[in-house]
């Protein structure tokens, strides 16, 4: 294994069990909320479309996760393997959060995700739906950080 750290294993092309690794080393990442950490999984001139914001490289997506996380209190993300392909991962993922008033949302999005060889992250193309809910039907509810091995994922949750 090499010890360079602009190289982000598993590479592609992708099998079914190294595209399910890909994403749940994508979700520990977000549910860590370290911006800086989860930028270094970009390429330098990664390109996203994240609702109606285009980022353009990974010193502009450290910047949107970091508003991201400012806003988005108690952030808890599953996301789930959909599709996979040579250097491609389509997920469908879920997470909750709430704003600074207490207000609960669960959103809902898919992600289609482009590799380089590498395994840094060219390309982001996000469509997310947003559903406000109460706080009683929160269904992820483990201490902020990794989600643990043991919580049921989307398809478990019947999301």
């Amino acid at each position: 294994m090499t010890t360079n750290a602009s190289v982000r294993p598993p590479l592609p092309p992708f099998t079914r069990e190294t595209a399910i690794e890909k994403v749940r080393l994508a979700e520990d990442g977000w549910n860590s909320r370290d911006a800086a950490k989860v930028a270094l999984a970009y390429s330098l001139d990664t390109q996203w479309r994240n609702r109606a914001e285009f980022v353009k490289g990974r010193e502009q997506a450290q910047q949107f996760l970091e508003r991201k996380w400012n806003k988005e209190l108690e952030y808890r993300l599953i996301k789930e393997l959909w599709a996979f392909s040579e250097n491609r991962i389509a997920v469908r993922y879920a997470y909750e959060c709430r704003d600074d008033s207490g207000n609960w949302f669960r959103a809902y999005g898919n992600e289609n995700w482009e590799f380089g060889a590498d395994g840094l992250m060219i390309n982001r193309f996000a469509s997310i739906n947003d559903l406000p809910i109460k706080e009683s039907e929160r269904l992820f509810r483990w201490p902020l950080g990794r989600r643990p091995d043991d919580h049921p994922g989307l398809s478990e949750l019947g999301l």
